[in-house]
């Protein structure tokens, strides 16, 4: 098994036109492995360079979330977390990244503090006024 740091699974995901060489690159070694470990950093990591550095909009963002969900190849770090933040984050105008945030501070039964307005209409945590 091998871990993927976050430009490595984007560009297996998706054609970079900028780089075809490196999305080729990672296809082609990618292939001769059986597990590939996403590391929850890189599970945030990769939502926040689909929307900013491919401009992917969200339905395109899910699309890709929901085939590493459910590709057995890929292990996901905390996978009742990530299941739980994909969830929240197809259901509401929060990020994927403060719904990870979310669904980690839900498994360890602790309420989320946040300045977050987004984040913080969500059950399970508490929004901060300044």
């Amino acid at each position: 098994m091998i871990a993927l740091d976050t430009n490595v699974l984007a560009r297996a995901l998706i054609d970079d036109p900028a780089a075809p060489a490196q999305s080729d690159a990672v296809r082609k070694r990618l292939a001769r492995e059986t597990q590939l470990f996403v590391p929850a950093v890189v599970q945030a990591e990769l939502v926040w360079v689909l929307e900013t550095a491919f401009e992917l909009n969200k339905s395109e963002v899910l699309a890709l979330l929901d085939h590493l969900h459910v590709n057995r190849a890929y292990l996901l770090e905390s996978e009742p977390a990530f299941t739980a933040a994909l969830t929240q984050f197809r259901s509401s105008a929060a990020g994927f990244a403060d719904c990870l945030i979310l669904a980690s501070a839900h498994i360890r039964e602790a309420a989320l503090l946040t300045f977050d307005r987004k984040l913080g209409r969500l059950p399970g945590t508490q929004l901060l006024a300044p």
